[in-house]
């Protein structure tokens, strides 16, 4: 099969192989420390080897795996025996007691390593003395060997570095000999059972018929694996000669394998990590070499493939640790697997990819975890889906942390030539290594990346190359800025899709979060920005969520455990998995205060899973005896958390326990009608935390409150946590948005009046209600196919007169009114409304709550500080109110509980108007409401919105979807999904 076949993600037929060295199917698989670290891990290992084969089990599908045929021959790269602490870092560490003269400590360490490797022989071959005996003697007697090197290391004071690299390379030679000896005797066991069920033990061995023999032989890398460390830092392959030595250890082999006369296969199982120079010096092959053998050799022997078995499922979207929700990715090409290497993914280095990549044809990398071997890993070939899937254009993100950035400023930098050489030249010639350059077109500055740990002896060398400039004031300046961290999203598909940039820059803008430097290259496959350390982990998470690799957390709390909290809470639970499909958004409740004072308040005990404290927690909590209590909850079936219940004298807790550094978006749904919980708001909202309230007694009451809310909201333009109040005014009817649209689209609004009292709306349509109104309802009922359930529909009676107090019996009942009935018959909840919507209109510079209440008109007069309910309207005031609804019937009108805010007069306040029996107001519905704006585009005919806002359940959802409107702002819809998102199939 030709190169060009592998070129195309889409054209990749797992099934299909080519032939490679010697005329064989070769796979190389790799095992790291991990992978080998005690008995238990090699028998993994060795299961794996033999499922590769197909000789038993199979750990997931075949064709997914793209691995596992009966015809290949393996070449299996082990690394030294991992565990903590590894076998390398032993050796290493003895050869720098040893330059310490620290005699007791190296005796000490090579027992350790001693130990480890007897510890695993005897768990491993518990049935094989021999085997033990031999492997122990083996180890023995090269710790022998490492003990005289170091006699010379510490009779000379002197940790050279090839005394290190011959040291350290001692671990794999027994790694390998372990796993070969190991997979051999498997392999031999199982060939003699199959050999007696067969034939009964009495076919010849040369009979054709004889079950096959895997076998396994231990190859030293330093035979094959030949490379001129003159070349380069880490070292060149000598391809032609390695592919030379390769030849006779194989035919060596084959040779020995035909003397014994079985029906075998040969595998090799060949060290890492180490190698021979051009003089036949033993060497090693650097950082990551135990993956760098693996790729050698699959380009030495042409292998359909190279599988890096590590302890993680392959390359992942982020670092697990900081972003809870990364995945490994599917697959991903060459170039993305080296920039997510570049930038801190620890799974694979680019130099490993390198003789894969050059090799004809290329070889695809698989990742996989030798803890889950079932799981298919990640590919590494060619090209991704980045490239084929739109809204997958960046596979994944990554950081490097502990940097520090270097801004050299001046007027003597523009237009002047050789600056940049003699400035990166200065930091060649110490050896600090530039990570990352920004400059503007103005040329006035130069700003760069490097080490933290470089940064001070740059600054001072920069200074001194430029001590003349600095003197003259040509340069200004020369800053460092540090600890800081360069984010950096991959993606080959980001050249192809328009706006990546912008919704990288706009999900770090929308988790409050200064960029310090940008730079992307001209391929396009790499976007990376530097930013504080401290906001490095947030900056990763937000990014996750902006590009759709993970859903976004918005942390919540909820202060009020009244009839509305209690609807809140039940709805988001209810919803969450809901808006997790649909707007892939987590509305995670965190915390949940009772009520605005001498509160108590719930948190969550852990939160580092999927937990949300639910009503049925706080339940619970409430009814344990002691002042603290725990509750299980949970999301998934297999994530509970515990809810934390503590008494605090006010709501100044609250955020502290809401807020993360590391989470992006949080919020607090105001559920309460008290001035004391809006004390809060500014300060929530100073502290990045959108607040979304109901609680309009707060806001429409003392100015001081307003003004520190307004300056809070406003404090840093589009970057200020956001107030929203749209619950404030008629519920979930969108006034205030209204508003706001008509006034920033040019237009000029004169007057807003309407029905803006549920209470008040259910009463006087009750007590005046407009003739033949149950026609209306009966017609309702017949066009909309059973849609509409009105109580005007139901019955005759509904559309009837009452009196006062009957209306006001059904209104309590029905949950309509405040708890006490007398703030809406006063019109103290009314003119809390209308100085919100003064507000909003600015209108209240020089006006009062108090004012507006004092200036509206009531049906009757009531009495302050005394609990009213209906029975102390029987009598005068039912007949009162009853004749002048009578008075208004003889001259065709009902009467109507009406606030309005005129513009123009610079009025505002409540009247019980007399209006026409077909006039919109007399034909609103009871419990509904109905404003109308008059505006200069609008004067024809007011705009008018109309609808019901009764009820808990109305007015959660309408919090509910505040916050879902800000959070598609910030978050994006994903592809193909904008058009939906308000359809049953996602909000059920």
């Amino acid at each position: 099969m030709t190169a060009t076949a592998f070129s195309d993600l889409g054209t990749y037929d797992p099934d299909q192989t080519w032939t490679g060295f010697a005329d064989k199917t070769w796979q190389v698989h790799k095992f790291g420390g991990t992978s080998v670290a005690n008995a238990d891990c090699y028998r993994s290992a060795a299961a794996i080897v033999e499922e590769q084969l197909g000789i038993v089990g199979n750990h997931g599908d075949n064709h997914n795996n793209h691995t596992s045929t009966e015809d290949h021959h393996l070449a299996v790269v082990v690394s030294a025996m991992g565990g903590k602490p590894k076998t390398t870092d032993l050796l290493l560490q003895s050869v720098e007691a040893a330059a310490r003269r620290d005699q007791p400590e190296v005796e000490n360490l090579l027992q350790y390593v001693l130990d480890k490797h007897v510890t695993c022989l005897q768990n491993l071959f518990p049935d094989r003395d021999e085997d033990q005996s031999t492997l122990k003697a083996i180890v023995q007697k090269d710790l022998e060997d490492i003990q005289d090197i170091l006699k010379t290391v510490s009779l000379m004071k002197w940790q050279a570095t090839r005394i290190s690299e011959l040291v350290s390379g001692y671990g794999e030679l027994w790694s390998a000999r372990i796993l070969s000896k190991l997979l051999q005797n498997r392999s031999l066991e199982r060939y003699e059972q199959e050999l007696h069920e067969s034939s009964g033990g009495d076919a010849s061995l040369h009979d054709e018929e004889a079950p096959l023999l895997h076998h396994f032989i231990f190859i030293d890398a330093r035979r094959i694996i030949i490379i001129d460390e003159e070349a380069i830092q880490d070292g060149a392959v000598e391809w032609d000669i390695s592919k030379k030595k390769l030849q006779e250890v194989y035919e060596e082999e084959i040779a020995n394998l035909k003397a014994d006369g079985r029906n075998t296969r040969l595998h090799f199982v060949v060290t890492g990590y180490v190698a021979s120079n051009t003089e036949g010096v033993a060497t090693t092959l650097q950082r990551d070499g135990s993956d760098y053998s693996a790729a050698i050799m699959g380009r030495l022997l042409q292998s359909t493939n190279i599988t890096i078995w590590t302890d993680v499922d392959g390359v992942l979207s982020a670092d697990p640790r900081r972003v809870p929700t990364a995945y490994a990715v599917p697959e991903v090409s060459y170039n993305e697997a080296m920039e997510l290497a570049y930038f801190g993914a620890k799974v694979i280095h680019p130099k490993t990819m390198q003789p894969a990549i050059s090799s004809n044809p290329q070889i695809p990398i698989f990742i996989r975890n030798t803890f889950n071997p079932k799981f298919r890993g990640t590919r590494i070939y060619t090209s991704s889906v980045t490239t084929t899937q739109s809204d997958s254009c960046v596979c994944g993100f990554s950081s490097i942390d502990r940097m520090a950035l270097i801004n050299v400023e001046g007027s003597g930098l523009i237009g002047v030539q050789g600056v940049a050489r003699r400035l990166f030249g200065t930091l060649e010639s110490l050896g600090i290594n530039v990570v990352l350059i920004s400059q503007a077109s103005s040329e006035h500055s130069i700003t760069f990346a490097t080490s933290e740990d470089h940064a001070q002896a740059a600054k001072e060398a920069i200074e001194e190359e430029f001590h003349k400039e600095l003197n003259q004031n040509r340069i200004s300046n020369i800053d460092v800025n540090s600890p800081c961290s360069i984010i950096a999203a991959v993606g080959d598909g980001m050249k192809d899709v328009t706006g990546v940039s912008g919704r990288f820059f706009s999900a770090v803008g929308d988790a409050q979060i200064n960029i310090y430097a940008i730079a992307q290259g001209c391929s396009e496959r790499n976007i990376s920005a530097v930013v504080a350390t401290a906001q490095s982990t947030r900056a990763l998470r937000a990014l996750h969520a902006a590009f759709r690799l993970s859903h976004t957390t918005v942390r919540v709390g909820v202060v009020g455990v009244n009839e509305l909290g209690e609807s809140l809470l039940r709805l988001l639970e209810t919803q969450r998995r809901h808006l997790w499909d649909a707007f892939e958004i987590d509305l995670q409740v965190c915390t949940v205060a009772m009520d605005s004072h001498d509160t108590d308040i719930f948190r969550l005990k852990n939160e580092n899973g999927d937990e949300s404290i639910t009503l049925t927690a706080i339940r619970n909590a409430m009814e344990a005896p002691s002042a603290k209590s725990e509750s299980k909850i949970s999301f998934k079936d297999s994530a509970t958390g515990e809810v934390i219940k503590s008494s605090h004298g006010d709501l100044g807790p609250l955020r502290d326990n809401l807020f993360r550094v590391d989470c992006a978006h949080h919020v607090v749904f105001d559920c309460t009608n008290d001035p004391e919980a809006s004390m809060f708001h500014a300060q929530w909202l100073s502290s990045d935390v959108h607040v979304v309230t109901a609680n309009v007694t707060g806001i429409s009451g003392d100015k001081i409150v307003w003004d520190a809310i307004h300056a809070a909201e406003t404090a840093r333009g589009k970057l200020s946590a956001q107030y929203l109040r749209e619950v404030t005014v008629c519920g979930g009817l969108p006034v205030i948005s209204t508003i706001r649209t008509l006034l920033t689209s040019g237009d000029k609004i004169r007057r807003v009046d309407g029905i803006m009292s549920v209470a008040m709306s259910y009463i006087m349509f009750r007590v005046s209600p407009p003739p033949e109104i149950a026609r209306n309802g009966k017609f309702d009922q017949k066009c909309t196919n059973g849609a509409f359930h009105g109580d005007i529909g139901k019955s005759e009676d509904f559309g009837k007169q009452v009196l006062f107090s009957q209306a006001v019996k059904e209104a309590v009942a029905m949950g309509l009114t405040e708890k006490d009935v007398s703030l809406d018959l006063s019109n103290e909840y009314g003119a809390c409304v209308l100085m919100v919507l003064a507000k909003e209109l600015g209108l209240d510079r020089n006006l009062t709550r108090d004012e507006i209440q004092q200036q509206s008109e009531t049906l009757m007069d009531i009495p302050q500080g005394q609990a009213l309910d209906h029975q102390y309207f029987e009598g005068a005031i039912d007949e009162k109110i009853q004749a002048r609804v009578a008075a208004a019937a003889e001259r065709g009108c009902v009467l109507r509980h009406v606030g309005s805010v005129d513009v123009a007069s610079q009025s505002v306040g409540i009247k019980i108007v007399e209006v026409p029996n077909s006039h919109v107001f007399a034909t609103t519905p009871p419990s509904c409401e109905c404003v109308r704006f008059f505006t200069h585009r609008h004067q024809p005919y007011p705009l008018v919105i109309q609808g019901p806002a009764a009820g808990a359940d109305c007015t959660s959802s309408a919090l509910l979807a505040e916050l879902l409107r800000m959070m598609r702002s910030k978050v994006g819809p994903r592809f193909g999904i904008l058009a939906r998102t308000n359809s049953s199939t996602y909000l059920k």
